[in-house]
């Protein structure tokens, strides 16, 4: 948990998700935001789920992620607790190897938009940059940390890409 009063709630099905959604932890933790996390299932816990979320705002919380796998109902159900953006990430934890979570988090009926990352680590820490994203709307000190990501992520395709074409030059003589 951060230090600061929270403003990205991270809830997750299982505890056994806590590997995947902490991504979404560590990458909000990089640019300084406060977050929380909690477990709390759309079926085992509906009540639970509900008050956390009903709450959330009061609370200050600006942004939620729900990570899930299975039935992976828990970002549609807080979808529709919420006015905040919700954004989903679909956890392999069937034989389906996270299609059957991320295709219920796509499905979504109208008017209980939820952003779905892709499956896994990968999509943790989009949504976790995903939520920056959506707080730099209002905070210029975020959106410049942003833009030098962004920059930062450029440079260190152009460093790749020159290690690669001395690579090419010194093995394949091209």
């Amino acid at each position: 948990m951060s230090e600061k009063k929270p403003q990205v709630g991270i809830l997750m099905g299982s505890d056994n998700d806590f590997d995947i959604m902490a991504e979404a932890a560590r990458a909000l933790k990089e640019f300084g935001v406060s977050w929380e996390m909690t477990v709390t299932s759309a079926h085992r816990s509906p009540e639970k789920t509900a008050k956390y979320v009903r709450s959330a705002r009061d609370r200050g919380l600006k942004v939620l992620i729900a990570g899930a796998g299975a039935a992976a109902h828990l970002a549609g159900v807080v979808a529709a607790e919420t006015t905040l953006p919700v954004v989903a990430v679909p956890i392999d934890a069937t034989a389906l190897r996270g299609l059957d979570a991320l295709l219920a988090m796509v499905q979504m009926p109208a008017g209980i938009p939820v952003a779905t990352m892709a499956i896994g680590k990968a999509g943790a820490r989009n949504a976790g940059l995903f939520a920056v994203q959506i707080l730099s709307l209002g905070d210029a000190e975020l959106a410049g940390k942003l833009a030098a990501f962004k920059t930062n992520l450029a440079r260190g395709v152009e460093e790749r890409d020159q290690a690669l074409q001395t690579r090419v030059a010194r093995e394949l003589g091209a």
